[in-house]
């Protein structure tokens, strides 16, 4: 009786050291993914563990027994890991999973709304093309631009004669003004030859003069 009540005394102990053991469940993806980095990180310790140990025990006497200490170590050690490990990933497969369904429901809530919206208010209804008016051609009708060409055309005929008439009255007014400049030089040269010729006929008379008076001036003194 004394027995069984140890061997359930050590049962209960057990499942208790156990329950105080056992890790905190995991409560966010940051968390898991904080909890996978350290299962690599420990599992790469414990691996570089058991090899030092290995070497350690190779020294030793009794090689096996330290070598399966070792081992056994090395497999409660990777163990561990591994819960923590499973745990980790479950925690993340279970969130994608919840993740997608709400974002399944959230569309089918919109799907659905949407679905309310239009039979609440239905589309216009649509119009045939054939019933639309014809909209009026942007560009210009073969007559229309003949027309504006034609008109150019006068535009630039009658810029071009009044152009030329411009001309033919500017080479007029030179040519009178070469006319007219040409009058005054005949007029001036005339004036000039009139006046010699007065100078000259005064010339003449005042010799005519002089010559007369010295001839009564001889025959006077003839006479004496």
């Amino acid at each position: 009786m004394k027995a069984v009540m140890l061997i359930g005394g050590l049962l209960l102990a057990g499942g208790a050291l156990a329950q105080a053991d056992a890790p905190a469940p995991v409560q966010s993806v940051e968390q898991a993914d904080t909890i996978l980095a350290q299962v690599a990180k420990e599992r790469a310790a414990a691996e570089n563990a058991y090899a030092e140990r290995e070497q350690v025990c190779y020294s030793k006497f009794f090689v096996n027994n330290c070598l399966d200490e070792a081992k056994e170590e090395r497999r409660a050690r990777l163990a561990e890991l591994r819960t923590r490990e499973i745990d980790a990933n479950y925690f993340k497969r279970k969130n994608a999973v919840d993740l997608r369904d709400r974002e399944l429901q959230d569309r089918n809530q919109r799907d659905a709304a949407e679905e309310v919206s239009r039979a609440a208010n239905p589309p216009a209804p649509t119009v045939d093309p054939a019933d639309k008016p014809r909209p009026q051609p942007t560009g210009k009708l073969p007559a229309q631009r003949q027309a504006e060409h034609a008109a150019r055309e006068q535009q630039r005929a009658a810029q071009e004669a009044a152009e030329a008439g411009e001309r033919a009255r500017k080479v007029e007014e030179f040519q009178q003004k070469q006319t007219d400049a040409a009058e005054r030089q005949k007029r001036v040269a005339e004036k000039q030859a009139e006046r010699q010729a007065k100078r000259a006929k005064r010339e003449a008379d005042e010799a005519a003069k002089q010559a007369a008076e010295a001839e009564r001036a001889r025959q006077k003194a003839q006479g004496k």
